[in-house]
């Protein structure tokens, strides 16, 4: 079954991981696809997994004149978005005395400020009926040293996604988030931490884990096809967590 035949999807960060595993399973259901990026080489990786059809992007998710173009370009090609997953984001480690504006403004921007104003933006391409997903991430309500600024992002976005499913509802426009635990993407190495350290913390959480493995990007692209099909057409203001029982411990 087709569950997004005919419908046309915007996917932020769309190139790698999360995004791409996504943008794959849409397409199995007959999603109309446009996603973004900033790396050309992963752009160009994916274009070419995903096919000719797919319209895409190269576009810095907290920039607001890319955003701008973003939307005229999806206009332009499909004059219509029925369904918009935010899931562009950075995420660098750093103690509590060593960041800096500059880190703190990047996160903030990409994480938070550049989710605000794509929705914004995406708004009349919307028909009477449509869905938002954001991707934010169990680090919103679990302390996570070295990662407060990304937290912190996280966290305004679940309150972000509470306040306007209430301001968005009567347009017919559902919105609601998908909360992942660790997946295995290439996020962790875009930590800015030496590779020995990075093993370390991927074996540390391994062994945490009530399910003792990483999810993989495909278990929450699963997720993400439910909150953007008719299947979740009562839910709204929803955060579903998908962690492998990480943040019950």
């Amino acid at each position: 079954m087709e569950k997004l035949k005919g419908k046309t999807v915007l996917i932020t960060g769309g190139s790698s991981g999360i995004g791409l595993a996504t943008a794959k399973l849409f397409r199995d259901h007959g999603a109309r696809l446009a996603i973004t990026g900033r790396d050309p080489d992963g752009l160009a990786r994916a274009r070419e997994e995903l096919g000719s059809e797919t319209l895409v992007i190269r576009s810095d998710a907290g920039n607001l004149a890319d955003i701008t173009s973003l939307m005229q370009q999806v206009n332009n090609h499909f004059k219509r978005l029925d369904v918009l997953f935010v899931n562009a984001a950075v995420a660098t480690a750093a103690p509590l005395e060593q960041v800096s504006e500059t880190q703190f403004d990047e996160i903030m921007g990409i994480n938070c400020k550049g989710v605000f104003f794509t929705i914004q933006q995406a708004l009349p391409l919307f028909g009477d009926t449509a869905s938002i997903i954001v991707t934010t991430s169990i680090t919103n309500q679990l302390g996570s040293p070295n990662f407060s600024v990304y937290g912190a992002s996280k966290a305004a976005l679940r309150s972000l996604v509470q306040s306007l499913s209430l301001e968005l509802i009567s347009r017919g426009i559902r919105i609601n988030a998908i909360s992942p635990g660790p997946i295995a993407t290439p996020m962790f190495e875009r930590f800015g931490l030496p590779a020995d350290m990075v093993q370390a913390i991927k074996g540390e959480i391994e062994h945490k884990s009530p399910i003792k493995r990483f999810g993989t990007p495909e278990e929450i692209a699963k997720v993400v096809l439910f909150l953007a099909s008719d299947d979740s057409s009562y839910l709204v203001g929803e955060e579903i967590v998908v962690d492998g029982g990480m943040s019950l411990l």
